[in-house]
């Protein structure tokens, strides 16, 4: 059943009351821990400290959860089910930290970011927040997305001009290999930006281990050739078509993306291959009355779990923040 409320503060809240956060810097507000009943039902939605700005989500192993902060670039973790986060690596003045994947092979999450204006791509213990490696971008402008595939951690870069990837060489035990990152120019039929907007968004793998991507400027989903950066189209029919993606997931031959077409809504697409390439087929949607503008998505314990960055809030510094659970 997807998440229904009149009152998004009593859900949030719940009548477990508050944990207080230690050790968040900037953010000493509670984190929501999520009334449990004994049906191992799965929360409605999870609560976020108030003011936190979330961007990213991930997860691994089991219902572990992780989300990001723009704000200073906080990561809180913990339980999905449980419907309790707590913090796992501090944020710092200055900090941002937007796409982030976890790595099974490792035990690393993966975040893309920036300090200031400098970017960088970090991996942290996903158990203890300790920072394994962090990687600075040179010439990156807002690094956003990211990948983890067999061999790379591949980086969307969605204000630079002119469009191109970034790549972080992993060693086949998924540990970085200590290289300079390298660049992938997007060509082909890709659609230039200017750099006053988000082009390249979100970034997935095809099962052919192409790439996948959204450009949140003109629409669309954008198969990449992670070779030679070029780009071609993959048509989607049916719907009202992929307007401005934002986060990106892929189960086998599901797509699901975050705001596809429509503010408060994940788009579900079915991926298909035939002699001249990958189509996608519309399926629906995801939504809910607590979908609050969400940015990116995760699949655990069989659901579907989106974290609502709610931007355009009035006051985004105090503002409540929230995941909201939805079938897959």
């Amino acid at each position: 059943m997807e998440a229904r409320l009149t009152s998004r503060r009593s859900l949030l809240i719940g009548a477990g009351g508050l944990a207080l956060a230690a050790g968040m810097g900037t953010h000493a507000e509670a984190l929501g821990r999520h009334p449990q009943d004994h049906s191992n039902r799965l929360p409605e939605t999870v609560a976020l400290p108030n003011g936190f700005r979330p961007e990213g989500i991930a997860s691994g192993p089991g219902t572990r959860g992780y989300v990001g902060s723009l704000a200073d670039g906080a990561v809180v973790a913990g339980s999905l089910r449980a419907g309790r986060l707590e913090p796992l690596w501090p944020g710092e003045p200055g900090r941002a930290v937007r796409g982030m994947m976890f790595d099974h092979r490792t035990g690393l999450l993966w975040v893309a970011g920036q300090v200031q204006a400098a970017g960088f791509v970090w991996a942290i213990q996903a158990w203890s927040g300790a920072v394994v490696t962090a990687i600075p971008v040179p010439g990156s402008v807002f690094l956003n997305d990211l990948v983890i595939t067999r061999s790379a951690v591949w980086v969307t870069d969605s204000r630079l001009v002119p469009d191109r990837l970034t790549k972080i060489a992993l060693r086949r035990t998924g540990r970085p290999t200590g290289s300079d990152p390298t660049f992938l120019p997007l060509g082909g039929d890709w659609p230039a930006g200017s750099g006053s907007g988000v082009n390249a968004n979100g970034i997935r793998e095809l099962p052919d281990g192409s790439l996948l991507l959204n450009n949140s400027a003109v629409g669309g989903l954008w198969q990449v050739d992670p070779r030679t950066g070029d780009t071609r189209n993959v048509p989607v029919h049916g719907g009202p078509g992929i307007t401005a993606g934002d986060g990106l997931l892929i189960e086998g031959r599901t797509i699901y993306v975050v705001r596809g077409s429509g503010q408060a809504e994940i788009s579900v697409l079915a991926l298909d291959r035939s002699r001249t390439g990958w189509s996608a087929q519309w399926r629906g949607t995801r939504t809910a009355d607590t979908l609050d503008v969400p940015s990116t998505a995760t699949l655990a314990g069989g659901a579907l779990w989106a974290v609502n960055a709610r931007f355009g809030v009035p006051d985004p510094g105090t503002a409540e923040y929230w995941i909201t659970r939805l079938r897959r």
